[in-house]
């Protein structure tokens, strides 16, 4: 027998209700449970038993007190996994965006082929902007398939982010995985037909073998992360691995039809054609259209957002034009970071090596200047890579010294400079850091008794705080922020000297030997030699092993393969610099792994570790770190300086060191070529910081106004709730559920032990059966940004969906065992109300027709509602919104007699059906403004809203009846009120 049910008709099937999906046909019913999830979906056959379903009525003998509709509503919007609204993804992802992160999205769906370049500043969460836009595009069918294109290092945090926050899974392809996903193809399948969601490696796919094929089968949807590194200036000459990018990201973007999300911090990284040629992604017109116009202006704003911390740390406030801060959304980035630049000296050992050092190297460059261009590029390398290396660490000095240089088999200048400058250097826009830790070579011979080999003794004879008196500084400063209470990460250039600290700050459980921070310091060191996979692993047991112990304090050694992209606010707030970077871009980079959204401190410390008399340090942190962090503080973004400027400086530093050696280095200021070179450096960043100010100005973003986003805020609100809703029924539910809450504050803890089983079973999965087996408390936090073993106070929590759900279907069987917060039905006295009035809960469902350049999408979305009136059903008077809701705020003024409140309630639902007029008229009210909601959202674009249509499917389901009696005096027959009718 074939089907004959409309798209949102309620059917009983397999013991349970569903509602039946647009995609259902005579043969096959496509249904999902009531209430439920996509992830829920069924196909029933002609032969299984289907019929009609009707939502029952509530029983009046099954009174609530006065939470009880509140506690429903809530427990019910946070199942809805679709909304209604123009946002089709919102209800359905585990991240509450800030209403700040919502402009890119508005700008997004008001362009039929999406192009945005996303530039906010670090830690504002640019991931999530873009994930966002994925989601929804993925989810109204305008694209079909997502490209991450990413650092190999970040390739995994990727796919953790697109997993947990946004539902989508993407496999990995990169260099490690490619081989086992082809050996899953078909014959002449393309591993990008087969995978509708990946995450690339950039450096991998951009080979002409790899190109090819991914341009050719490359998903209509690609998100590139760090996009600067992926642009190359007109000026640049030594840029072959970011011209492979580029020429890779040129060939995906001349599809018109491919929507393109560049996400990066620094766009302009210090020069104008590189800026442009990002813009030329964008839209080819932008490369060239000037930007002093006012079309070329209005031109970039709708592809182009930059926004500081400043523009955002309060949002939808009076300031920016609105009536009132009701909508107002404050956003705890840290306020500051807190400077401090700490000295040392060397000993007269560690001197008389770097020294000896100093002086063979400065005679190796004398002399191969004499032997050709090659060789003289070769010694220089070399005599690089020993000084930062003998600054670094005893171990770092003692593995180059050893290591023959890896520009020593180059057969030209050019390889040379190509093979010792990565090693050596800390480029701000190379975006290949692995393999960039490794301590380079000093080495140019391979005479395993020569000169350097001796010095490699000596160092080795440095290790420990009596010689080295770089790590009994640290120690020194190490146990001073571990004292104030803080977590800090300790960045080294080099592995051996992340490992050799590691070594000598932990404490050694097998020998017993402690370790000079304490017992109770947990110290871990994280470096290259980790997979990223492996690194944040590790990162996660060191905070387990630190655990929750007040005294107990963690400290992480790492390389700048953490340096980047890596979010480690959540266990770590303290930056040591324990080697300076040589472009002061690298410690902003450090820095901002702690300073981010999601900081619990107000203020970061960063301490700059540098040597007094190594010749080196003090020059670098003059010149170039402290003007880095003043242009910052003038103007609340980072600035990034040229790599080439920043290496005329330290080159400069070098030479000078080399010809002068330590002792004469006040000099060095005087010297012309230090002069020129320093010059041209203030000159050029000045310049960049002027641009990057008045672009911030004139390009500031201003295509999508305060006020229609506050519109939007407020009707997802409306209709999916907000965090002070979640925060009141998560604290509310557990209470009465019979779990002990700990803690007044924003932040709480719950023990659920005492809860009934149903919950705890729910539970288990999402926060770990160890936690409920013992009892032990989960920490709830208002801020969404947790830790994992976490639960966040917003509706996409997997606890908070745990709870709601057991709530709801507690509330939806009057036979469920325990206790049962929400009721269907309620009777409350209270001087809230003059007269009898009703509250209903109500939930509507509505048939979308969304247009999309794939064709139209039919959907069915849900949605609560609130209806009140006063009087009788018959002789309703409806009352506005705004007051049903406030009902929900209402109080019981004393008990109500249980009998007497079944009676009303018999009463009320008796006559409820004289009142399905105006539910069902208010349905196609809601209809209409949902309609008008997303042709407004899309009003840019008149294609994409010809064929829309929302209309409501009747009849809607009246989930919860609540009547509020005026507190007048009792009736003195009334007799003694039983418990759970009132609060």
């Amino acid at each position: 027998m074939a089907f004959d049910y409309s798209a949102g008709s309620l059917v009983r099937a397999r013991g349970r209700e569903w509602v039946v999906l647009p995609a259902s046909c005579p043969d096959l019913l496509v249904l999902r449970p009531l209430g439920g999830s996509d992830d829920d979906i069924a196909a029933v056959l002609p032969f299984e038993t289907v019929e009609d379903a009707t939502f029952a009525p509530p029983e009046p003998g099954d009174l609530g007190d006065q939470r009880a509709a509140g506690l429903l509503r809530t427990a019910l919007r946070v199942g809805f996994r679709s909304g209604a609204g123009p946002f089709r993804s919102l209800a359905g992802i585990a991240v509450e965006p800030r209403a700040y992160q919502l402009v890119p999205l508005l700008m997004a769906l008001r362009q039929r082929t999406v192009r945005l370049l996303i530039s906010d500043d670090v830690g504002i969460g640019k991931t999530i902007e873009a994930g966002l836009i994925a989601s929804e595009l993925l989810a109204q069918g305008e694209a079909k398939g997502l490209a991450v294109l990413c650092s190999p290092a970040l390739a995994e945090q990727w796919q953790q982010e697109l997993r947990t926050k946004f539902g989508i899974d993407a496999e990995l392809v990169l260099s490690s995985t490619v081989s086992r996903l082809e050996r899953g193809l078909d014959l002449g399948q393309s591993l990008f037909d087969r995978y509708p969601h990946v995450i690339v490696s950039t450096d991998f796919i951009k080979s002409p073998r790899h190109r090819d094929d991914f341009v050719r089968h490359c998903p209509d949807l690609v998100i590139v992360d760090e996009a600067h590194t992926c642009v190359v200036a007109e000026d640049t000459s030594t840029a072959s691995q970011s011209q492979l990018r580029y020429e890779l990201l040129r060939r995906v973007a001349e599809d018109e039809t491919r929507h393109l999300l560049l996400v990066t911090a620094t766009p302009h990284s210090g020069k104008e054609s590189a800026f442009r040629n990002l813009l030329g992604l964008v839209r080819p017109e932008l490369a060239d259209v000037s930007l002093d116009s006012e079309s070329g202006r209005k031109l970039l704003a709708r592809h182009f957002v930059a926004r500081k911390r400043a523009d955002v740390r309060q949002y939808l406030t009076k300031e920016d034009g609105l009536g009132d801060d009701s909508l107002a959304e404050r956003t705890a980035f840290p306020s500051d970071r807190f400077f401090k630049d700490e000295t040392y000296k060397l000993s007269p050992e560690y001197r008389a090596l770097l020294d000896d050092a100093i002086a063979y190297a400065s005679e190796r460059v004398e002399q191969a200047g004499s032997q050709g261009r090659r060789e003289a590029r070769i010694a220089w390398w070399s005599a690089i890579a020993l000084l930062r290396s003998l600054v670094s660490s005893p171990r770092a000095a003692a593995q180059t010294l050893r290591t023959r240089s890896a520009a020593a088999i180059a057969a030209s200048a050019e390889e040379a400079d190509r093979l010792g400058a990565p090693l050596t250097g800390d480029a701000a826009d190379s975006d290949a850091m692995e393999g960039m830790d490794v301590a380079p070579g000093a080495e140019t011979t391979e005479d395993p008794r020569s000169y350097l080999s001796d010095l490699a003794k000596i160092a080795e004879q440095l290790e420990g705080p009596a010689k080295d008196l770089k790590l009994k500084a640290l120690i020194k400063h190490l146990k001073a922020l571990l004292a104030d209470g803080h977590n800090p990460i300790v960045f080294c250039r080099y592995i051996p000297t992340a490992e050799y600290l590691a070594e000598q700050l932990e404490n050694d459980k097998e020998s017993g030997r402690r370790g000079p921070l304490g017992a109770k310091t947990v110290v871990r060191a994280v470096t290259g030699t980790l997979s990223p996979q492996q690194r944040i692993e590790r990162i996660e047991r060191l905070a387990e092993e630190a655990g929750e112990d007040a005294a107990a304090r963690r400290v992480l050694i790492a390389t700048d393969c953490l340096s980047e992209g890596v979010n480690l606010q959540h266990h770590f707030d303290a930056v040591v610099h324990y080697d300076l970077a040589w472009n002061p871009t690298r410690h902003d980079q450090r820095e901002g792994r702690v300073d981010r959204y999601g900081q619990r401190r107000d203020q970061v410390r960063v301490i700059t570790l540098y040597g007094d008399d190594n010749g080196i340090d003090g020059k670098v942190l003059e010149v170039l770190i402290k003007k880095h962090r003043q242009i910052k503080k003038d103007l609340g973004i980072s600035v990034s300086v040229p790599d080439e400027l920043s290496t005329g400086v330290t080159d400069a530093i070098v030479e000078w060191l080399l010809m002068r050696g330590r002792e004469d280095q006040d000099a060095l200021f005087g010297a012309d070529a230090f002069k020129v070179s320093t010059a041209r450096l203030d000159s050029d960043w000045n310049s960049a910081a002027e641009r990057e100010k008045a672009s911030r100005s004139r390009f500031a973003q201003r295509s999508v106004r305060p006020q229609e986003v506050a519109r939007e805020v407020a009707a997802i609100r409306e209709a999916l709730g907000g965090a002070g809703e979640i925060d009141t029924f998560v604290r509310e539910s557990l209470g009465a559920l019979g779990a002990v809450l700990r803690g007044d504050g924003d932040d709480f803890t719950a023990q659920v032990g005492g809860t009934p089983a149903g919950l705890r079973d729910a539970l288990a999965p999402t926060v770990g059966a160890e936690v409920i087996e013992r009892d032990r408390p989960i920490p709830f936090r208002a801020d969404p940004a947790v830790a994992r073993g976490e639960a966040a106070l917003v509706r996409t929590d997997p606890v908070v969906g745990a709870l709601a759900s057991h709530v709801l279907n507690s509330a939806l069987d009057p036979q469920a065992d325990g206790a049962r917060p929400a009721r269907r039905c309620g009777v409350i006295t209270t001087d809230a109300v003059g007269t009898l009035t009703t509250l209903l809960l109500v939930r509507y469902r509505f048939h979308l027709t969304l247009p999309s350049r794939n064709g139209d999408k039919q959907l069915i979305a849900e949605d609560a509602r609130l209806l009140a009136f006063e009087g009788s059903p018959r002789k309703a008077r409806w009352l506005p919104p705004e007051q049903a809701r406030a009902l929900l705020e209402a109080t019981a003024t004393r008990s109500t007699d249980r009998h007497y409140a079944e009676r009303t309630m018999t009463r009320l639902l008796t006559h409820l059906s004289d009142a399905h007029g105006h539910v069902e008229s208010y349905g196609e009210e809601l209809a209409a403004e949902l309609d008008a909601s997303h042709r407004r959202v899309r009003q840019a674009s008149g294609e994409i809203v010809r064929g829309l249509s929302v209309t409501a499917q009747k009849p809607a389901d009246v989930l919860g009846v609540y009547a509020y009696l005026p507190a007048v005096p009792a009736p003195s027959a009334v007799p003694a009120a039983a418990p759970g009718v009132s609060a």
